[in-house]
């Protein structure tokens, strides 16, 4: 069986994402841009972040409406520690994107964002079951999730 790629559909703003989203992600990369002509902006694009690749077009952009990324779909970034959540958080939001609850945000295009730690699931998943209890009420509070803030609610500090 093939891979799944996403396809994420932008509305004249597709040399932008490729830019953006390859710059966030330090090992961003540009595999194939398919342009209509030679000064003109990329009808198609294929890039790869955190090793999965993702298929842009260039869609209709009279009408930015016609086709908006919703938080039906989000991608789940999985972050090693306190440092990356920081990095891709404040990368989404601070460049035009938009806070959430409990992980989620959105960047500047509206393509919603799980930035996880993987310490919330050491945490909400572990075995001091009033200690995972204690560390979910602790992320359903929070916007940007605090590694240090889980780890204390679990521990019942």
């Amino acid at each position: 069986m093939k891979k799944i790629t996403p396809c994420l559909w932008f509305n004249n703003s597709i040399d932008e994402a490729i830019t953006f989203y390859t710059e966030t992600f330090k090992d961003g990369k540009v595999l194939e841009v398919q342009r209509q002509d030679p000064d003109g902006a990329a009808f198609t694009a294929t890039i790869e972040l955190a090793g999965n690749r993702f298929f842009l077009l260039n869609g209709s952009g009279a009408d930015k409406s016609r086709f908006p990324f919703t938080e039906a779909v989000s991608f789940m970034l999985e972050c090693d520690g306190q440092e990356e959540v920081d990095y891709f958080w404040n990368t989404f939001v601070d460049n035009g994107g938009e806070e959430s609850m409990c992980g989620w945000c959105k960047d500047r295009f509206g393509l919603s964002w799980q930035v996880i730690p993987k310490q919330l699931f050491e945490t909400i998943g572990g075995p001091d079951k009033a200690g995972a209890n204690r560390a979910m009420q602790a992320m359903l509070q929070m916007r940007k999730l605090i590694v240090a803030d889980l780890q204390r609610a679990y521990a019942g500090a």
